[in-house]
């Protein structure tokens, strides 16, 4: 058997966070990127681990300014002409986004996904709130696809959102606002049996619903559709495409999810192909 005129797969970027217990961030990126058939890169932002000593929230070091240039002049250099789609999960800090952003401005992409992971739950100042704002102002217009959940489209929209009705109008806002492709997440914050996401291009407004699977949101749900948004893309999907493999793809995973000692689940990647297998 001769391998050399194998085909070579689209190489992808994620630019994120390390998440310990690997439901999320980096690690469920790369699975959903070795799932779909995509090379996966990863350039880390911060270490994230839960403190099972303390209700389980999350514990956080940033990773340095230099360090995360280093990657990404590494991985820029190491692909340049045939790196043209990233990921962009979370940052964590405004000197974070100023690096991300300048090492983005290096080249020319055609798909950047950002999953705007916003930390800011409410109007407090300090530090959270200075880095909702720089991610709005320095990442969201650089975004060709934006994937918010239920939270961070109700912050990006200025809106209440409690029905699918609001939902549409808050990626319609996204849209407007960024310019970019959006996928709204509806999943199991809004009532109802189905669980709902919006896409919405700037034309076209789908509804892509799928039977809840539990009342309770799974770890690794939001950075896993980003992912699979990002590898169908980087294979040449549109970007409604993209989202329905995606919405399919996560559907699987968490009805596949995995249970631990931790009080959450996690959205298992390989579900897809369990169930194809079955």
């Amino acid at each position: 058997m001769s391998f050399e005129n194998a085909p070579r797969p689209a190489i992808t970027l994620t630019i994120a966070g390390s998440e310990a217990t690997g439901g999320a961030g980096a690690q469920a990126d790369l699975k959903t990127f070795q799932e779909l058939g995509v090379y996966g890169i990863t350039a880390l932002t911060c270490i994230v681990s839960f403190d099972p000593k303390d209700n389980w929230n999350h514990r956080f070091v940033p990773v340095d300014a230099g360090v995360i240039s280093d990657q990404l002049e590494a991985i820029q250099t190491c692909y340049a002409g045939s790196l043209d789609t990233v990921k962009i999960g979370m940052l964590g800090s405004p000197l974070t986004i100023s690096t991300v952003r300048t090492a983005l401005q290096n080249q020319e992409w055609k798909n950047i996904v950002l999953d705007p992971v916003l930390i800011c739950k409410g109007q407090e100042p300090g530090h959270a709130l200075d880095t909702d704002q720089a991610l709005k102002a320095d990442i969201l217009p650089l975004a060709t696809f934006v994937t918010p959940n239920h939270f961070e489209a109700e912050s990006l929209s200025g809106i209440t959102i409690n029905t699918v009705e609001d939902l549409a109008e808050a990626a319609k806002i996204i849209h407007d606002i960024s310019g970019a492709v959006v996928l709204a997440k509806g999943g199991v914050r809004i009532p109802g049996a189905d669980a709902v996401d919006v896409f919405y291009d700037g034309t076209v407004t789908e509804f892509l619903s799928a039977p809840k699977v539990g009342e309770v949101a799974v770890s690794g749900a939001g950075c896993s559709l980003a992912a699979a948004i990002t590898a169908e893309l980087a294979k040449g999907a549109t970007p409604l495409e993209a989202a329905r493999t995606a919405k399919d793809f996560v559907t699987a995973g968490i009805a596949a999810r995995v249970s631990s000692n931790a009080p959450f689940d996690a959205l298992w990647q390989g579900g897809a192909r369990a169930v194809a297998a079955v």
